[in-house]
Parts: structure tokens; sequence; C-alpha cells
């Protein structure tokens, strides 16, 4: 059976473990790659790619599984392959569209 005091032991434990962890995520950050400035802006980037993948899924013109998304600090950069230079044109359209989106590269392979 547990007592009062190891019961606040353990709390105070659990309170210090997290405090610790706390501590070295502000300290050191997320893993911000690429040479991006902050946490912000990668949280930033992940979201912009997130919303051009789900706009792609959306238009049965864009076969999204065929299209690699990847943002850095706003520019948006789409590889892959397309059946058409009409998909290619639409993927791209679609990423131009999505906000916070400042520049699209578009490196898509139109393949027959």
């Amino acid at each position: 059976m547990k007592t009062a005091s190891h019961t606040a032991r353990t709390t105070v434990l659990v309170c210090a473990f997290a405090a610790l962890a706390a501590v070295t995520v502000l300290s050191t950050g997320c893993a911000v790659v690429r040479g991006q400035e902050t946490t912000g802006a990668y949280v930033d980037d992940a979201g912009i790619t997130t919303a051009v993948k789900a706009k792609m899924v959306e238009d049965k013109t864009v076969s999204a599984s065929s299209i690699s998304v990847e943002t850095l600090n706003g520019t948006v950069q789409l590889s892959g392959f397309a059946k058409s230079t009409a998909e290619k044109s639409q993927a791209e359209s679609i990423a131009r569209n999505v906000k916070n989106v400042r520049s699209v590269r578009n490196d898509i392979v139109v393949r027959p």
C-alpha cells in the first residue's frame, strides 16, 4: 500500500523531470534543421507543407502521392513526377495559393 509520503515523493520526482525536460527544450530548442533561424519558422514551414499536400489530395487532377513537397523559410519545393504539363502546372498553382508561401520551385518532371 502506498503511503502519503511515497505519493508526495513520486509527484515531486515527476514534476522535477517535467521541469528538467522543459528547461532542456527551451534552452536547446527543437531540432531546427536546414539553416532555419527559429523554431517558429520550422513550425510555419511544416504547416505550409501540410496545407499544400492536403490541397493536392483534394484536387483530383494532381497525383499527390507522386509529388513531394518540402518547405524552407516559406519557399515550397515541388519534386516528383507528373503525367502531363497540366498536372505540373496545377501542382504549382496549388502551392502558390497556400497562405504564407513566398515562392515555389517547381522541379516536377513530366513523364509520359
